[in-house]
């Protein structure tokens, strides 16, 4: 009795499959960017601060960061949206600014820093509750 394998078709097959799969994989990327479903991913803008409470008084000192020099405008608040006040300099690196809030900064006071950018970009820098 003689066996005879025919193992030739499998190859084939698989190769059939697995163009199948790459040109769907392909479709499926190129129909994503096509349709703006792939998106924009934003990027963070990196500036250091550190901040001091005392009874009285916010101490924020400039640190330094990647994007310090293209940023333009840096403003503060509380929680409840009441500005503190803006700073019309740029900042730079050592600055230090004090912002006196008119209320004790040890009972539960928050502070927000926010920076505004030259590309029009503006990003929460410092968000704290003291």
């Amino acid at each position: 009795m003689k066996i005879i394998n025919n193992d030739e078709a499998v190859s084939p097959v698989i190769g059939v499959i697995l163009m199948v799969a790459i040109t769907v994989i392909l479709a499926a990327v190129i129909a994503a960017f096509v349709f703006g479903l792939a998106g924009s991913t934003g990027t963070s803008k990196n500036v250091g601060l550190t901040v001091a409470a005392n009874n009285t008084a916010f101490k924020v000192t400039v640190q330094g960061g990647t994007d310090l020099p293209t940023c333009n405008n840096l403003s503060w608040t509380n929680g409840n949206g009441t500005s503190y006040g803006i700073t019309a300099t740029t900042p730079t690196v050592g600055q230090v600014f004090t912002i006196y809030p008119g209320v004790t900064t040890t009972a539960g006071s928050r502070l927000i820093i926010t920076g505004t950018f030259t590309d029009g970009a503006t990003q929460v820098l410092f968000d704290k509750q003291f």
